[in-house]
């Protein structure tokens, strides 16, 4: 595992890609978001939208998936914040996901010296490269 020491500041890492599936996305919106323009086909065509789009948690699940690609070798303790989260695109099925990840500051832990607080830029960009979702995350992560 890779510990805060390993971490460098400016350091970018992309998963590989995942293509949204229609069934995956609204069965996911009926359990836990069921807004009627994520979990309705037939209602979410009269949507702003014309068609069902992925909710922001749904999006952040994929992102989730994706990003263990490419730091689930870090050895977090937990992440403790997301600041600025954001979904400036709808995600839509059949989009193809990537994730992003870079690596912004770190410092020491001031209460425990077995940690650290590295602060990661997380993305999720779709196939035309347009941002869907990014975040700003605080995270402990050990040290040796």
């Amino acid at each position: 595992m890779r510990k805060f020491e390993d971490l460098v500041i400016g350091e970018k890492a992309t998963s590989t890609e995942l293509t949204v599936d229609f069934d995956e996305m609204v069965a996911f919106a009926r359990q836990y978001d069921p807004q009627w323009f994520h979990a309705d086909p037939e209602a979410a065509k009269n949507s702003s939208f014309g068609e069902v789009i992925a909710s922001g948690i749904y999006t952040a699940a994929l992102w989730r998936r994706l990003d263990h690609e490419i730091n689930g070798n870090v050895d977090f303790i937990c992440g403790v914040a997301w600041e600025n989260a954001r979904w400036p695109k709808a995600v839509r099925p059949g989009d193809t996901l990537r994730a992003t990840s870079e690596v912004l500051e770190k410092r020491e832990s001031g209460s425990d010296p077995s940690r650290g607080v590295a602060v990661f830029l997380y993305g999720l960009v779709n196939q035309h490269d347009e941002c869907v979702f990014s975040c700003r995350s605080i995270n402990l992560v050990r040290r040796r």
